[in-house]
C-alpha cells in the first residue's frame, strides 16, 4: 500500500559553544519497531539503547572514537576531555543547549581500566563510542527518524533520510511478529561445575578470613548455534521478554556484537537530577503470580540476600554522599520482578554538585559491589585469580553521554558477545557468608537465560 511522503523538519544547527557544529534533520514516523531499523542498518555500525517505551536505535557513524592501551590515564576522564575538544565549549556551556540538539555518543567501557586482552573482544577496546549518522528515537510521544552530520551535508542527509523512511515503512508493513518463544534451547548442556565449586570455596575462605565481605564470581559460556543469529531478531525478542530491564546492543563493526538486558542503573543523569539503583540478591520466578509473590516474600526474608544487598546499597551511598546534594535512598529494598528472575532493589536519587557529570559519577561508582565485591581492590584481585577468562566489557558501563555531560549507563549484564553462530555468554553471582556453590551455580544458569533465549529466537529459520 503506498504511503505518504514526509518532508523532514527544517535542519537544526546546534549552537555549539565555540566548536564544530552538528546539523540535525528529523521527521516523524508512524510507530515503528526499532528492530526494523536495526535490520535496515545491517553491514554498518549500529546499536540500540532503551527500556520499555523510551529508546534509541542507531546506525552508521559520523564519528567513531576508540580508546586503546596506548593512551594512559582514566578512560572516563579521556572521554570527558574528548567531548570538549570535539564539540567545543565546556560541559556547562552545553547545558544551555536544548537536550534534543546536543551531540550524543553511544558506546561503553571495559570492566577493567586496562581493557580486554583476547580475541573474543576484538572491536571492544578500553572504551569506544559512536556519534551516529541516523537514529530512530522514541522519547515520550511518537517516534522520530533523525539524520545528523556536518552543515555542508544537508542535501545528502535530506535525501538519505527520505530514502530510509521509505525503506522503514516497507519493513514495518511486512507484519513481522515476535520470534517464537524458544521452549527448548538447542545448545546442549553447560560445562561441569567442578571448577565453580572450588572457586566458590576459595571466595568463602577469603570471607571467613575477613579479607573480603563479598566478591562476585562470574562464568563464561561459549555457545555455537545451529544457525546464525540475526541481530534484529535477537533485539526484537530481547525487548519483548525484558521490558523491565535496560536493553542494549552495540555492533561497532560487522559481526562484532555485544548485547544484553541489565536490571540495574549505574548512573542516570538529566539536567542535574541523578538516579541509580542498587540491585543484589536474587531468586527465581514462579509458575504463576501466587508463586511469584511467595518467592518474593522468601527473598525479602533471606538473611543472606539482604546482607548481599546491604553491602551494595551501602557502598553506593557512601561513594555518592560527597558527590550529590539532597541524596535520598530508600530505607528498605523492594523486589524487582524480571522475566526469569527476581532481585532486591533500592533506588537512590539526588542532585549533582558543581563539577560532576555522568562520566565522573560512573567512574566513582564503577565497579559496584553488585558486579565486583567489597573491598573493591581485594575483590578484583580474587576475581583475577579465579575466573580464568577475560571479562572484557562484561559488567562494564554501557550507555550514552551527551555534550553537556548528561547520560545513562548500566553495567553490561545478562550479556553475550560474538556474531553469527559463535557467542560467549556471561553471568555472575555474589559470594557472601551463607553462599552455597550449587545454589550460586543455579543462579548463574538463570542469568544466562535472557541471552540464550534471545539467541535461540534470533536464529535464521
Amino acid at each position: 500500500m503506498p504511503h505518504a511522503e514526509a518532508t523532514p523538519d527544517s535542519p537544526t544547527l546546534a549552537p555549539a559553544p565555540g566548536g564544530a557544529r552538528i546539523v540535525r534533520l528529523s521527521v516523524r514516523v508512524p510507530e515503528t519497531d526499532p528492530s526494523a531499523f536495526i535490520h535496515a542498518m545491517a553491514g554498518s555500525p549500529r546499536g540500540f539503547w532503551g527500556r520499555g517505551d523510551r529508546w534509541i536505535a542507531w546506525g552508521e557513524a559520523v564519528l567513531d572514537f576508540s580508546l586503546g592501551p596506548e593512551v594512559g590515564g582514566s578512560r572516563f576522564a579521556y572521554f570527558r576531555t574528548l567531548l570538549g575538544e570535539q564539540f567545543g565549549g565546556t560541559l556547562e556551556a552545553w547545558k544551555a543547549v536544548r537536550p534534543a540538539d546536543r551531540p550524543r555518543l553511544l558506546g561503553g567501557f571495559s570492566f577493567l581500566d586496562d581493557g580486554p586482552r583476547n580475541g573474543v573482544w576484538a572491536g571492544f577496546p578500553r572504551a569506544r563510542f559512536v556519534l551516529p549518522r541516523f537514529t530512530l528515537e522514541r522519547q515520550g510521544r511518537g517516534v522520530r527518524l533523525v539524520a545528523q552530520g556536518a552543515p555542508d551535508e544537508v542535501k545528502a542527509l535530506t535525501d538519505r533520510l527520505k530514502e530510509l523512511r521509505s525503506r522503514l515503512m516497507g519493513l514495518r508493513h511486512r507484519g513481522k511478529g515476535i520470534p517464537g518463544d524458544p521452549r527448548s534451547l538447542p545448545f546442549g548442556d553447560a560445562e561441569g561445575s567442578d571448577g565453580w565449586h572450588g572457586s566458590v570455596t576459595r571466595f568463602l575462605e577469603e570471607v571467613e578470613a575477613g579479607r573480603i565481605t563479598k566478591a562476585v564470581l562470574a562464568r563464561a559460556r561459549d555457545v555455537e548455534l545451529p544457525a546464525p543469529a540475526r541481530v534484529s531478531r535477537v533485539l526484537r525478542f530481547l525487548r519483548h521478554e525484558n521490558r523491565m530491564a535496560h536493553v542494549f546492543l552495540f555492533e561497532p563493526d560487522p559481526q562484532r556484537v555485544l548485547f544484553g538486558a541489565a536490571p540495574e542503573i549505574l548512573v542516570e543523569l538529566r539536567e542535574g537530577r541523578f538516579e541509580a539503583t542498587a540491585v543484589a540478591g536474587s531468586i527465581a520466578r514462579g509458575g504463576d503470580d501466587a508463586q511469584d509473590r511467595e518467592l518474593a516474600a522468601s527473598l525479602l526474608a533471606s538473611r543472606k540476600d539482604r546482607e548481599e544487598h546491604r553491602l551494595t546499597s551501602e557502598e553506593m551511598t557512601e561513594v555518592l554522599t560527597p558527590l550529590l546534594d539532597r541524596m535520598q535512598a530508600e530505607g528498605a529494598p523492594h523486589v524487582l520482578t524480571l522475566a526469569r528472575i527476581q532481585h532486591l532493589e533500592t533506588v537512590i536519587r539526588g542532585e549533582i554538585r558543581a563539577g560532576e557529570d555522568v562520566l565522573s559519577l560512573a567512574e566513582a561508582l564503577h565497579p559496584t559491589p553488585a558486579v565486583c565485591g567489597r573491598p573493591r581492590e581485594a575483590a578484583l584481585n580474587l576475581i583475577a585469580e579465579r575466573e580464568g577468562f577475560d571479562r572484557g566489557w562484561y559488567a562494564g558501563p554501557v550507555g550514552w553521554v551527551d555534550a553537556a555531560g548528561d547520560g545513562d549507563f548500566v553495567p553490561a549484564l545478562r550479556s553475550a558477545v560474538g556474531g553469527g553462530r559463535h557467542w560467549r555468554l556471561f553471568a555472575g553471582a555474589g559470594i557472601v557468608p551463607g553462599s552455597d556453590p550449587d545454589a550460586e551455580w543455579a543462579e548463574t544458569a538463570l542469568k544466562f537465560e535472557p541471552a540464550l533465549r534471545a539467541l535461540a529466537a534470533g536464529m535464521d529459520e
